[in-house]
């Protein structure tokens, strides 16, 4: 059993297209998230991606109102990262790809010791869905991740995705499946352990 972890936080950025206060199954996976890490004493918080106006672009900061920078900050600050996405026509959301290609920009940002700054940060995904693909959508995102710093924990994602051609959402179930709720379980658990021990001995200098 993992031991509570004060030390550590995490941030979910939930990446739905629809604004505040719409409701919003990822959203309401994110909250699971952070249940789930919070359960194991690691403090969090969310971000609704769409709500911050986040620019086009592969740069730190955009400028003219660019939401990233603050985002980014929260980012930098947090342990662990977890991107939430929707799935549509097969595909992570815009909003996500958005973000991911703002965090592009961090293959050229380091420490002190000329590490990439996200080195030492964990990273896990969430995925929802109407339609088959959630493997898919993961393994781009594990992709992009850690092509910038971040450290993928074993089984690092948690899902649901619905009957092909059908029209129920996560939001829209009476109860979250068992196998969602334990993969979320596994996702915090594993990302708390991992990121525990990044902290205590970081990745080497060049």
């Amino acid at each position: 059993m993992t031991a509570p972890a004060p030390d550590l936080t995490c941030l979910v950025l939930t990446c739905t297209l629809k604004p505040a206060p719409t409701a919003s199954s990822s959203e309401l996976l994110g909250q699971q998230v952070l249940d789930a890490f919070a359960a194991l004493g690691v403090s969090g918080s969310m971000e609704r991606v769409i709500d911050h106006r986040v620019a086009y672009g592969v740069s730190t900061d955009e400028g003219n109102g660019d939401g990233w920078p603050a985002l980014r900050r929260k980012v930098l600050e947090a342990d662990v990262l977890v991107l939430v996405t929707p799935i549509w026509m097969g595909q992570p959301a815009s909003v996500c790809k958005v973000v991911l290609e703002r965090l592009d920009a961090e293959l050229g940002e380091t420490d002190d010791e000329g590490r990439p700054l996200m080195f030492g940060k964990v990273a896990g995904v969430g995925v929802v869905g109407n339609e088959d693909g959630a493997h898919h959508v993961s393994a781009e995102l594990y992709q992009a991740l850690d092509d910038v710093g971040f450290t993928i924990p074993a089984q690092a994602v948690t899902y649901w995705v619905g009957e092909a051609m059908q029209a129920v959402d996560y939001q829209d179930l009476d109860a979250t499946p068992e196998k969602t709720a334990s993969t979320t379980q596994v996702l915090a658990r594993n990302a708390t352990h991992l990121a525990r021990l990044l902290k205590a001995s970081p990745y080497p200098a060049d």
